[in-house]
């Protein structure tokens, strides 16, 4: 049965990672638009999507007493919001990123955040690093500072991806809800926000939208685009052990590396090359820090101190 539950796991948190990594094709449809109408029209129509799902899967009263729980809780309240507001900045910078042509800027950014989730784990939750980690996350700091001092550019985008999500990421280890209803909460926060702006915008005026037009079902598709890998990643992620989840989730940024290279002919420099070998090698080391081949190594360089 555990069998069976790993591989529906790893089948649930792969798609998820595939739909992410395949995810710049589907706003390059409608770059024409402005970021932050696709961001308010991903947001509305995501909330309106997880309505329907509660209802259709009966779990309406049960988020309803969710809502109430978290409205009497107010550092839980407090959290979920701030998480909300992360993941629509994140969401925000993924589509500039992509929809201006900095595809492999976002790749980047995805291959640093698990490592960036290791520096927040040490700084909030007080986790310790193994050896390994600390080498893996030395190797990713060399290639973000190398690009630096290359380019004389910053990767900001990169950076500003990787730790939205990397701070999200530890908001919902902090202030932990069930996968559906966090979705909704965290849209409904943000909802009526993103409501104001569409109707200070042309595009935000419905009557003058052709809703017979492809630009207009793309939009309202946002919201399953943007749900179901959330709900995906959910239901997957919790039935495989982390070393794995770590493992799978350079499938994204591994996709998005080839369409910003193969589909979208974004330039990939010999500097670009000497960052990613960097990153590469970090995400490597990082995987695999967990094997046994690894931890026996640490411990022979590491030899622990005997008790007197």
């Amino acid at each position: 049965m555990k069998r069976d539950e790993m591989k529906i796991g790893i089948m649930y948190t792969a798609s998820a990672y595939l739909l992410w990594g395949f995810l710049p094709i589907f706003w390059k449809q409608v770059d024409h638009i402005s970021a932050g109408q696709i961001l308010a029209h991903r947001i509305v129509w995501s909330f309106i999507f997880m309505l329907m799902l509660l209802i259709f899967t009966k779990n309406w009263t049960r988020f309803i007493q969710e809502c109430k729980r978290i409205m009497k809780a107010r550092k839980k309240l407090i959290g979920i919001t701030a998480a909300s507001l992360l993941i629509s900045l994140n969401w925000l910078i993924f589509i500039i990123a992509v929809n201006d042509g900095h595809v492999l800027q976002a790749s980047l950014g995805y291959y640093i955040n698990p490592l960036v989730s290791i520096l927040l784990g040490v700084l909030f939750l007080k986790e310790k690093l193994t050896l390994w980690q600390i080498v893996a996350t030395a190797l990713a700091a060399i290639g973000v500072i190398y690009m630096t001092w290359q380019a004389g550019v910053f990767p900001l985008l990169s950076i500003i991806l990787a730790f939205t999500f990397g701070l999200y990421g530890l908001l919902k280890k902090l202030v932990p809800l069930n996968s559906m209803f966090g979705i909704t909460i965290e849209t409904m926060i943000v909802t009526p926000i993103a409501l104001l702006f569409l109707v200070q915008t042309n595009i935000g005026n419905f009557h003058t939208i052709d809703v017979l037009s492809s630009t207009t079902g793309l939009l309202l598709l946002s919201g399953i685009v943007t749900a179901v890998p959330l709900l995906l990643f959910g239901a997957g992620a919790t039935k495989i052990p982390l070393s794995m989840v770590g493992f799978l989730q350079y499938i994204a940024p591994s996709l998005m590396l080839v369409l910003g290279v193969v589909l979208y002919h974004e330039p990939f420099t010999h500097d670009h090359f000497v960052t990613f070998s960097f990153i590469w090698a970090a995400c490597v080391v990082y995987t695999l820090s967990r094997t046994k081949l690894f931890v026996r190594a640490e411990m022979k360089l590491i030899p622990k101190k005997k008790a007197v």
